[in-house]
């Protein structure tokens, strides 16, 4: 059972996005779900406790193509929590059809050493109240 989205985003494919087919470029959709993640992130007050992330991994499933003028929504739902990271799903949506689903992990790591590091417990806490 999927719980309601954390967050969400919209936007209308603009010219500057699509290629010479008229559809929007792979990469803009990865740019796009990072975009949702951050306005999702926002929503959290920064701590002096929090650390550095970097993404581990990204993947991206696509369904159906979006177009030049499309207005897509995005939804941002928390996937999993780990020990040292964090993994995020962005479904894109045009009116009611799925286009694309974007998975992202982040690592936590120490801010000096970059090395990772476990998740602070308020962390943990905040993100498991919107684990799907």
């Amino acid at each position: 059972m999927n719980k309601e989205p954390v967050g969400f985003l919209e936007f209308e494919v603009p010219f500057r996005d699509v290629d010479m087919h008229g559809e929007m470029y792979r990469a803009v959709y990865v740019h796009r779900a990072e975009e949702a993640l951050a306005t999702f992130w926002a929503r959290r007050p920064a701590s002096k406790g929090d650390p550095h992330f970097t993404v581990a991994k990204v993947t991206c499933t696509f369904h159906a193509a979006l177009r030049l003028g499309d207005a897509v929504r995005m939804d941002v739902h928390v996937s999993k929590i780990g020990v040292k990271s964090a993994g995020f799903i962005v479904r894109m949506t045009r009116g009611n059809d799925e286009v694309a689903e974007a998975e992202i992990v982040w690592t936590a790591c120490d801010r000096e050493k970059k090395e990772p590091v476990a998740l602070p417990e308020d962390l943990r806490d905040w993100l498991y109240q919107f684990l799907d």
